[in-house]
C-alpha cells in the first residue's frame, strides 16, 4: 500500500502528483526544498528493501548514509553524487542508471534506472522534487549474463547495431581470429570493416540485414588486420540488447581447412611425382579385388605388361605370379595386418620369364580413396650370384663331410629361399641320442657316456652311429658344433 500523500500539498501540486503516481509500477520519492524525505510509495521502499518511509531515512543526507550506490563499471559515487543530492542541488538528472544495496551489504542488490521531476505550484516556484524509479535489475542481469556467455563463447562473434550499421560488441575469439585489438573494433562500421565482403551470396545478406531477419550461413573473405584475408563462414542472427535491435554475427574460420587440404593436395602431388620417378616397381591397387588402379614406369619395365594389359583389372588378370597360392597369401596378410614387408616372392613377366622380387606392401589413403600401394625390389641378379656361388662351393666341397652341417643347410636356403613345404629343418632325435649327443657336446667319450648313462659299449656306438647319420656328420667336433648352433648343447 502506498503512504497517503502529505496533506500540506495542495492546489495544483497534488493534482499532478496523483496523475503522475496513478497505477504506476514505478517507485516515487518526494522531497521537500530542505531535503527532507516527505512521502514514498510502496515500490520505491520495496526497490530499497524496507517497508516503512523512515527505513528510507527521514533525509536526504540519512538516505545516503543508508544507501550506498554505485556506477554500472563498480565505481562507488560521492554522496553528493547521489540522484537525490543532485536535484537537491537543481541539477536536472538524465535517464541515470545506478547500482544500489544497503551499506554494509555484499555487492548491489537492485539496478535502478533514475529520472527527476519538478513539481511546481501556481506562482512557477518548485513546491517539491521527485526522484521517479525503475526496477532494471533483471534486465541488467540478463544482459550480464549474455555479455558473459558472449566473451566465453568461443566462436568467433561480432554484434551490430541495426540503426547505424556500427559494432557494439566482439568476443575474444573474433579478436584472436582476426587479430584485432577491442578498441578498434567497436563503434566501427560495417562499410569499415566488411564482414560480408566476398560473400558468396552477398545480394541476399544485404536484402536481410536491410531487413533485419536471419542471414544463412555462407563463405566470405574477412579482412584481417594485417591486410590479409581469412577465408570464413559467417551467420546473422537478429538480437535485441536493451532498446536497439542488433544482428549477432558468427564466424568459423575454414582457414585450418583450407591449409589441410592445400597441405594434402601438396603432399599428393609429391607422391605421384615421387611414384612415377622411383627406380623400384611399385604399383596401386584398389581394395575391390586388388584391381589395377595405377603401375609406375619401373613397374611395366620390371613385367614387361603395359598399363593397357592391367589398369582396371582384378587380380590374376593375367596372372602376374608364378604361384597363385603365394598371392592369395600376400593379399590375405594384407587385409588381415594391413601390409607386409620384404617377402621373398616371384612374378611371371610378360614373356613368361620368372622375377625374383622382395616385396613390401601397405595400405593407404589417396586423394580420399583407399588403396594398396605395392613395392617390388628385383632381386633376380642377386639370386643368380648366390645360386651360382652355392655351386662352386658345393663343387669344391663334394667330399668335404666334415663340413659343418649349418653351413650346408645355410647353402640349402640360399638355393631355395622360398623353402619347400614339409621340409624338416632339424631332425627329430629320441630323448636318448638327445643324451648322447649332449655328452658328445662336453667332450665324454663312449666310455664315459655308457657309465653315465648305464649302458653298454656297443648301445652307446649305436646311438652315436645314429646321431651322425641324422645330422648328417661323421665326426664327434661336427655334431657339437651343429647342436651349439641350435642352441642344443
Amino acid at each position: 500500500m502506498n503512504n497517503p500523500l502529505p496533506r500540506s500539498l495542495a492546489g495544483n501540486t497534488l493534482v499532478h502528483l496523483e496523475q503522475l503516481i496513478g497505477e504506476l509500477s514505478a517507485g516515487v520519492i518526494l522531497l521537500d526544498l530542505s531535503g527532507s524525505i516527505i512521502w514514498a510509495n510502496g515500490a520505491a521502499l520495496t526497490m530499497h528493501g524496507v517497508d516503512k518511509l523512515d527505513g528510507l531515512g527521514t533525509t536526504a543526507d540519512e538516505y545516503a548514509k543508508r544507501f550506498a550506490l554505485s556506477e554500472r563499471n563498480g565505481q562507488r559515487l560521492a554522496s553528493r553524487d547521489y540522484p537525490v543530492m543532485r536535484v537537491l542541488a537543481g541539477e536536472d538528472i538524465p535517464d541515470l542508471i545506478v547500482e544500489v544495496s544497503a551499506n554494509g551489504a555484499k555487492g548491489p542488490r537492485w539496478t535502478h534506472h533514475v529520472r527527476d521531476v519538478v513539481m511546481t505550484g501556481e506562482d512557477a516556484d518548485p513546491d517539491c522534487l521527485a526522484l521517479v524509479i525503475q526496477d532494471v535489475s533483471e534486465q541488467y542481469d540478463a544482459e550480464e549474463r549474455f555479455e558473459a556467455m558472449f566473451q566465453a563463447n568461443p566462436a568467433p562473434a561480432l554484434i551490430l547495431r541495426l540503426a547505424d550499421h556500427r559494432y557494439v560488441r566482439v568476443n575474444s575469439g573474433f579478436l584472436e581470429m582476426s587479430g584485432y585489438a577491442r578498441t578498434t573494433v567497436i563503434g566501427r562500421s560495417l562499410y569499415d570493416l566488411d564482414v560480408l565482403h566476398g560473400a558468396e551470396r552477398l545480394h541476399i545478406a544485404k536484402e536481410r540485414l536491410e531487413a533485419g531477419k536471419t542471414i544463412p550461413q555462407m563463405e566470405a573473405k574477412l579482412p584481417l588486420s594485417d591486410g590479409q584475408e581469412a577465408l570464413v563462414v559467417v551467420a546473422g542472427q537478429p538480437i535485441e540488447i536493451g532498446d536497439d535491435k542488433c544482428m549477432l554475427f558468427t564466424f568459423t574460420d575454414l582457414e585450418p581447412r583450407r591449409r589441410a587440404e592445400r597441405s594434402l593436395r601438396d603432399s599428393e602431388a609429391h607422391f605421384s611425382t615421387l611414384f612415377r620417378m622411383a627406380p623400384v616397381a611399385m604399383a596401386l591397387t584398389s581394395p575391390d579385388g586388388h584391381r589395377m588402379i595405377e603401375g609406375n614406369e619401373a613397374f611395366w619395365r620390371l613385367t614387361g605388361y603395359t598399363s593397357t594389359n592391367f589398369l582396371g583389372k582384378a587380380a590374376g588378370d593375367p596372372e602376374l605370379w608364378a604361384d597363385v597360392g603365394e598371392r592369395n597369401s600376400v593379399e590375405a596378410e594384407i587385409e588381415r595386418s594391413g601390409g607386409i614387408r620384404n617377402r621373398d616372392v616371384r612374378l611371371l613377366g610378360a614373356k613368361n620369364q620368372p622375377v625374383d622380387c622382395l616385396l613390401s606392401a601397405e595400405r593407404m589413403s589417396l586423394r580420399g580413396e583407399h588403396c594398396t600401394l605395392w613395392l617390388f625390389q628385383d632381386i633376380s641378379a642377386r639370386r643368380t650370384s648366390e645360386l651360382e656361388l652355392v655351386e662352386a662351393i658345393e663343387a669344391v666341397m663334394k667330399d668335404a663331410s666334415w663340413f659343418s652341417r649349418s653351413i650346408m643347410d645355410k647353402l640349402a636356403s640360399l638355393k631355395n629361399p622360398r623353402g619347400t613345404e614339409g621340409q624338416k629343418s632339424t631332425p627329430e632325435l629320441t630323448t636318448r641320442e638327445r643324451e648322447v649327443l649332449g655328452a658328445i657336446c662336453e667332450g665324454l667319450d663312449d666310455k664315459a657316456i655308457a657309465q653315465r648313462l648305464s649302458l653298454s659299449g656297443n648301445t652307446v656306438r649305436n646311438h652315436v652311429a645314429s646321431v651322425y647319420s641324422k645330422l648328417g656328420v661323421n665326426r664327434r667336433a661336427a655334431a657339437a658344433a651343429w647342436a651349439r648352433e641350435r642352441g642344443l648343447a
